[in-house]
């Protein structure tokens, strides 16, 4: 096999688009969410969530180290389209009683042997602690992992910053591999951060994450 071609193979040849489910909800023995994509017609509400929230999230948010220009929501929303149309990445709101308490979102998709990505969130101060993102990060690791029309992934990745505690239990909840220490590995609150990741693989949980979540919650 020619050299180029087996490295296609390997890191990505297989890129496809990603088909939105309508929404993904969660078991009924679990804490009552569904994630659904987010549209244009979310700004309003999904501004004030943001901005109620900027002091709560700022410590945590990642940036642009080449400070490129700010976007508008529609501007932001339309690539995240195109990052549906070419397979590299997802964005969702979370939603508790039909209302947006959060996003979370798939990136950095790595098809060919690899078939990874890595998860992002936030949570509404408001609604913290009720088990809200560990039930959201299931629900995204079952569609990204099992659903055929996700990007069928074996791996997910968790990274936070080492002293983010709320975020660490929101892995542990999951049952996540602790997998140590990325040095410099994003760029934080106006600085490159170490972090500390977690993973999950597709077969931690063949009854599906947001089953075992829901079960062990109950349990």
């Amino acid at each position: 096999m020619p050299l180029f071609r087996s490295l296609r193979q390997a890191f990505g040849s297989d890129r496809r688009a990603i088909r939105m489910p309508h929404e993904l909800r969660a078991p009924s023995s679990g804490v009552a969410i569904r994630l659904r994509p987010l549209a244009v017609q979310d700004y309003e509400e999904w501004n004030e969530v943001r901005w109620r929230n900027r002091a709560w999230l700022s410590p945590w948010e990642s940036g642009d180290p080449v400070h490129g220009p700010g976007l508008s929501f529609n501007a932001w929303l339309q690539g995240q389209r195109r990052d549906e149309s070419n397979g590299s990445g997802a964005l969702f709101a979370i939603e508790c009683q039909m209302r947006i308490v959060g996003q979370i979102s798939l990136g950095a998709i790595s098809y060919g042997s690899m078939r990874t990505g890595v998860v992002g969130y936030w949570v509404d101060q408001r609604y913290a602690g009720r088990g809200i993102a560990p039930m959201a990060a299931a629900l995204l690791a079952d569609w990204a992992m099992r659903d055929p029309d996700g990007p069928q992934l074996h791996r997910i990745e968790i990274a936070m910053l080492p002293h983010n505690d709320r975020s660490r239990r929101v892995a542990q909840k999951l049952q996540a591999h602790h997998e140590g220490i990325r040095l410099k590995y994003m760029y934080v609150d106006g600085h490159w951060r170490d972090h500390d990741t977690y993973s999950l693989l597709r077969e931690d949980a063949p009854e599906g994450f947001a089953a075992r979540l829901a079960s062990r919650t109950i349990g």
